[in-house]
């Protein structure tokens, strides 16, 4: 009788890694895990998969409650934010505005010194006649 034992290489790394298990892999475990029916087969499977009993068990009340989302990886930081068309028109709009404010101020400006180097020169100047 010749036992043959399996010898796997084992790593050890500079920095640990934390596992992370795609949707598709747990409910793949899971199915398997809900086929076994004689005594240790899930014990096998586990032994096999490298995996905890509690993987499993977490698996299944995330299950029960219906996060598929929570059976898949979920990315880090700030969610992407879903920019509104309205939003671009009114940055628009506010641009151009300041700039026009600008271009009012800037000419307000040029009419004082207008005012300033005719009072100083004595000439002048016409009123404005209101228009009804």
């Amino acid at each position: 009788m010749a036992i043959t034992m399996e010898k796997r290489e084992t790593e050890v790394v500079a920095k640990a890694r934390r596992r992370r298990f795609t949707a598709e892999y747990k409910l793949r475990i899971l199915g398997e895990a809900e086929r076994c029916e004689a005594s240790g087969e899930v014990g096998a499977l586990l032994r096999r998969e490298g995996l905890y009993s509690s993987h499993l068990t977490s698996w299944r009340t995330a299950r029960q409650r219906g996060e598929l989302a929570g059976l898949s990886p979920r990315r880090r930081g700030p969610k992407p934010q879903v920019r509104d068309e309205r939003e671009g028109r009114i940055e628009a709009l506010e641009r151009d505005l300041r700039r026009w404010r600008s271009r009012a101020e800037r000419a307000e400006a040029l009419v004082d010194i207008q005012k300033k180097l005719s009072m100083m020169l004595g000439i002048e100047l016409d009123e404005p006649s209101e228009k009804r």
